[in-house]
């Protein structure tokens, strides 16, 4: 059997890929171990977390309504059975959704795993009808994305299903009375988020000394104490989990801390201390591809690896492990395949934490600003002058540009509040197309709306801003 393109994997990115080159009238195979297309971001991450998040924030809001506006319900009674279907029925949706594409575009998929046997040719390994006799598939170009897993250390990996990784804590077997969430990243905070409004009391502990270190930690600090309060403080950071062993149907975990120290017994434990890409086991090391010493996949900005017949995307190829960025990569490569003069080289790849309250930013970080001693403006307005945050009481958000000091281009924005993950998309454009702070505060925003705060936000750093009183400091 051979392809003129072959996708190794069937992710945002490897679909994305295999759907375009289809379009531009190539021959695509479209290679996924799973016996569904989708990928992490589908089956095991993005769309079943936030169908999960949404069940959350539903339960935070109807609790905010009796804290706060005298409105009351009964407690919630949760089925979990039926929680874990509709989530199931989101998947099976999209995923379905995604095979009809493939069949009305004519790529072939494959469900198989594949093995590089060298350069232009893979083994496919699996018990599938799909696959061809041989078992061999060769081609003309390939597209690696693999994606990644979660990362799971080998102290904590002591063969109990109470101790899981995202991809276990996504099932949703039941709702634990306790459970442990170690690291402080999005991934740990989100299911946290999840569980802890489900009713878990949940725990959360990380080796270093913040949670996000990754994002602003000016964004960082709204969340964290409302987090401190649905997890009724209990967060201990610079605190090291020793061990875990599984004792009477609990796990029992060691902490090593200024405020947690000494043993402690939890229902389950999540594990999320980041993700590894998929390029080992995958005979990689029969082609020219390069690994780098953190498992990704060497390319340049055409995503072309060290292998002329290999490109390779998404997770596989890089941080940020993002399935907006492996999209867009997967485009990209075929373009190039198809010799159209193309790059990846974005201003701006946004990044969003779906806890809540959201945080969003995208551009240039005012840490990195630090890191590269570039002067920056930083223009900041707070949700408390917006109506509309007012009226829907969650007015701990702001909104925040880094703006260049004498041109007035805008290189950066965070936000962190409910909703900050859809406003974000506004100050992407705006940084992709190099526009000012005046061409934002210029444009007409609906009122009231918390989209206005972008405007806002542009107004401060002109000393204009109608609610709130920050006159422009003279230099």
């Amino acid at each position: 059997m051979h392809s003129q393109l072959v996708v190794l994997g069937g992710g945002p990115g490897g679909y994305a890929a295999a759907f375009l080159a289809a379009d531009e009238g190539m021959q695509v195979t479209l290679v996924e171990a799973d016996a569904r297309l989708g990928g992490t971001c589908l089956l095991r991450g993005c769309i079943p977390s936030k169908a999960l998040l949404h069940v959350a924030r539903v339960i935070s809001e109807v609790d905010e309504l009796r804290e706060d506006w005298g409105v009351t319900y009964p407690a919630p009674q949760i089925d979990v059975d039926r929680v874990r279907q509709r989530k199931e029925k989101v998947i099976e949706t999209l995923s379905g959704g995604l095979a009809q594409l493939a069949r009305r575009r004519n790529v072939t998929v494959v469900r198989a795993k594949g093995v590089f046997e060298n350069s232009t040719t893979l083994r496919l390994e699996g018990d599938d009808p799909s696959i061809p006799d041989g078992g061999q598939l060769t081609f003309d170009h390939c597209v690696l994305a693999t994606g990644s897993v979660p990362a799971m250390p080998p102290n904590f990996d002591i063969g109990s299903s109470l101790v899981m990784d995202s991809t276990g804590a996504l099932q949703l077997e039941r709702i634990p009375e306790t459970m442990l969430v170690v690291g402080g990243g999005y991934i740990g905070l989100e299911m946290g988020t999840v569980y802890a409004n489900l009713g878990t009391k949940v725990t959360v502990v990380e080796l270093l000394d913040g949670l996000l270190m990754g994002a602003d930690r000016d964004l960082v600090k709204p969340l964290e104490r409302r987090l401190q309060k649905l997890f009724d403080g209990r967060i201990f950071l610079n605190t090291k989990v020793g061990s875990l062993a599984e004792v009477d149907g609990q796990v029992e975990v060691t902490f090593e801390g200024p405020n947690k120290y000494g043993h402690q017994r939890f229902d389950r434990v999540l594990v999320s201390v980041g993700r590894r890409p998929v390029s080992r086991g995958i005979g990689l090391e029969n082609t020219r591809v390069q690994i780098d010493d953190r498992g990704f996949a060497v390319c340049d900005r055409q995503q072309r690896t060290a292998d002329p017949h290999i490109w390779a995307i998404g997770d596989v190829a890089g941080e940020p492990m993002l399935a907006h960025k492996a999209t867009h990569q997967g485009r990209l490569a075929v373009e190039v395949i198809l010799g159209k003069p193309v790059q990846f080289d974005k201003a701006a790849i946004p990044a969003v934490v779906f806890t809540d309250p959201e945080i969003a930013w995208a551009g240039l970080t005012e840490e990195e600003a630090k890191r590269e001693g570039r002067a920056i403006e930083v223009a900041v307005y707070p949700w408390a002058a917006s109506g509309r945050a007012q009226a829907l009481g969650r007015t701990e958000g702001f909104t925040k540009w880094l703006v260049d000091p004498e041109t007035g281009r805008l290189l950066g924005c965070g936000m962190v509040g409910p909703g900050a993950g859809e406003l974000i998309a506004e100050a992407v454009l705006a940084i992709e197309m190099r526009c000012e702070a005046g061409d934002v505060a210029e444009s007409i925003h609906p009122h009231p709306t918390l989209s206005e705060t972008l405007m806002n936000a542009a107004e401060v750093f002109f000393g204009t801003a109608t609610e709130i009183y920050k006159p422009k400091r003279k230099k």
